[in-house]
């Protein structure tokens, strides 16, 4: 029992990690009064960017690094388009969301010669587990701290990007609530009019707020191409983007709700892989909706009236 609670734990902190990325770059967006529906082609175009540059230059870190510079691109065409051409929100998110598989399968077959796919990296070339073996090293004779020693191991033996994704949750709240240009974000999110009166670039911080969300949505794709997985394919982000999204709005908009709302998720893809290993008969189409079903019924019972930053998704025009 304690080594199936271990297991599945294990699984929901690794499936978050992605969506915790994610959910933050939302976070940041919205609070700065720019709605960004985008985040699923900023995840992908990420997790192509990460697992091709993680396999050319043999280094998962500088591939990491590369996924979000290319979220950011990503995001940075959407920035122009809601801010500087007041576009409407949404439409320019959806068209984000067909621009990075679209742009990610184009580049692939360019890359990889006609294939469909990225190569898959070597072991070795993967985001490493900092705390592997600390805990299998141990080797108790007591059965019942056996048990609790491979629960802590499945538990703590994560890779790299999933204690970066918790740390980044504290640093977002740090930056959001306890910095001056936090508080810009805020109150442009909030009141952009009354920002600009006050002497502050509202546009600037805009595009710094977008383009900051498609930095980590890129980090978020990256987690599951070069960590999760081994390699970018076609299907790899699958609504994980619009499931951040929906953790973004189960939070409040904040990120410590937000990142709750991706242990959330998370725990229902646990529960799935570990079914699908049981010996239970449950059809394998039924398990995967199960995340998704779960999203919408957090949402409809259980998030209540939520309410975003007032301005948000409200395009600003200086006068």
């Amino acid at each position: 029992m304690l080594s199936d609670l271990g297991v599945i734990i294990g699984i929901t902190l690794m499936y978050s990690a992605p969506l915790i990325y994610t959910s933050l770059g939302g976070v940041l967006s919205e609070n700065a009064g720019v709605v960004n529906i985008g985040l699923e082609g900023m995840m992908t175009i990420g997790a192509f960017a990460g697992a091709t540059v993680a396999y050319f230059t043999q280094n998962p870190w500088i591939g990491f690094l590369a996924a979000g510079i290319a979220g950011g691109l990503l995001a940075l065409l959407h920035a122009i388009a809601c801010v500087t051409f007041t576009a409407d929100h949404v439409v320019s998110g959806i068209a984000i969301n067909f621009i990075g598989p679209g742009l990610s399968i184009f580049l692939t077959k360019i890359f990889f010669d006609g294939a469909a796919m990225t190569i898959p990296l070597d072991l070795d070339n993967k985001i490493p587990r900092p705390l592997n073996g600390l805990f299998s090293s141990i080797s108790p004779t007591n059965p019942t701290m056996a048990r609790i020693v491979d629960a802590l191991d499945s538990i703590f033996n994560q890779y790299a990007t999933v204690y970066i994704a918790l740390l980044l949750v504290l640093a977002v709240w740090f930056f959001l609530y306890k910095t001056k240009l936090g508080l810009r974000i805020r109150s442009v999110g909030e009141h952009p009019r009354a920002a600009d009166t006050l002497g502050i670039n509202v546009y600037r911080i805009k595009y710094l707020a977008v383009i900051l969300s498609g930095v980590l949505a890129g980090f978020g794709g990256a987690a599951m191409s070069i960590a999760v997985i081994s390699n970018y394919r076609a299907a790899l982000i699958s609504g994980q983007g619009f499931i951040a999204l929906a953790a973004m709005i189960f939070g409040k908009w904040k990120p410590q709700g937000a990142m709750l709302g991706c242990l959330l998720f998370g725990a229902a893809q646990g529960l799935v892989v570990y079914l699908g290993s049981t010996s239970l008969n449950i059809s394998s189409q039924l398990l995967a909706m199960l995340p998704y079903i779960i999203t919408l019924v957090i949402l409809m019972g259980f998030v209540g009236e939520a309410r975003g930053p007032k301005a948000s998704g409200i395009p600003y025009e200086k006068e």
